[in-house]
Parts: C-alpha cells; structure tokens; sequence
C-alpha cells in the first residue's frame, strides 16, 4: 500500500512538473518568436535576426499547449478545479447524492477511457503512415499522442476521485483564495483585555 503512495505521489508531481515546463516553454518560446518578428524590422537588427529561422515556432507552441491542455484536464480532475453545476445535487439527502456523484465520476470515466481508445486506434493508424508536421517535420503520431495520453491519465483520475468518495465521502475541493507554496500563518489569538483596575 505504501509503494501505491509513493507511486500516486510521483505520478501527482510528474503531472505537474509536465504541465508547468509546456507552459513556462511555450510562454518563452512565443516571446522569442515575437522579439525576433519586430526585431527584424529594426535596421541594425536585421542582417542578424534574419538569419534565425523561428517558422517552427508556433507550430511547436500549438502542440505544446495541445499537450499541457490534455495534461491539464487531469489535474483539473483530481484537483475538484473543473467548473461543475451541484446545486441539485446538494440538495439531495446523502445516499442519493452519494449515488449520484459515484455515477457522474463513473459516466467521466468512461468518456475519457472510450476517447482515449479512439484516440490510440487513431495513432496506430497514423503511425503507419509516417506523416510529418508541416514545419517541424516531426512525426505525426507523437503530436496525436496527447489524446491517449491524456485521456487515459483523465480517466484514471476520475477513478481516483471515485474511489476516494466511496472511502471518504468527500469530493477534491479548490480553495480559491489558497496559493500553493506560499504558506499564511494565522494570526495568534487575541488576548482578553485586562480587567479593569478596581
């Protein structure tokens, strides 16, 4: 059971490292883009820049994002940061909410498991015919890999978060006003004023 942990832990941390590196590149990748385009417009700049060829870069910026959004719908998941309508069913008394829940996390499961298995039929097919990007030349089937991939992680989420219910009771909730890695500390308790002097 321990391993399991430690398995979930660095599958939790692999998640989230994946999905800030895409976005931490991808947010530089498109301001190098950028500098060069109007870097090149600039006269002593041009004999330089002009010989930097960045045509690749939207294109890699575009599957990166595709990437980090697939991975990002996972971490929404086990996170409880997805947008949900759960008004009715709080109103529910709690075994048929209880049910309710189990079915809706089951339905997302199995959603995300039938995607994910249309997805990987399409890259096995896509596989074999050595398709390659228009600007990067890189194979098509790894770009399409994003829709299994994260389908999958997805669905194994939505397990995740069912199981966890059925133990618990209790559905990944995000704190809005909570920043992660920036610890507040609660202010100490107010002192009773001192009696007043008889």
């Amino acid at each position: 059971m321990r391993r399991l942990h430690v398995a979930l832990k660095i599958l939790d941390r692999l998640e989230e490292v994946l999905i800030a590196t895409l976005m931490a590149a991808a947010t530089l990748l498109i301001f190098v883009a950028v500098l060069h385009r109007y870097g090149t417009g600039v006269s002593f700049l041009y004999p330089y820049l002009i010989q930097i060829h960045l045509s690749w870069a939207q294109e890699l910026c575009i599957y990166m994002f595709v990437w980090m959004a697939k991975f990002g719908a996972a971490y929404g998941v086990r996170t409880g940061i997805h947008v949900g309508v759960d008004v009715l069913v709080n109103q529910l008394s709690p075994t048929p909410r209880r049910y309710v829940v189990l079915f809706s996390l089951f339905c997302g499961a199995l959603f995300t498991a039938v995607v994910g298995t249309m997805g990987l039929k399409f890259v096995i097919e896509l596989y074999q015919t050595d398709q390659v990007s228009a600007d990067l030349e890189a194979p098509r089937w790894i770009v399409y890999s994003a829709i299994p991939a994260g389908s999958y992680l997805m669905c194994f989420r939505f397990l995740q978060v069912a199981w966890n219910f059925w133990k618990t009771g209790e559905l990944p909730h995000h704190d809005e006003s909570r920043v992660e890695g920036i610890e507040i500390e609660a202010p100490p308790p107010a002192e009773a004023p001192p009696e007043a002097a008889r």
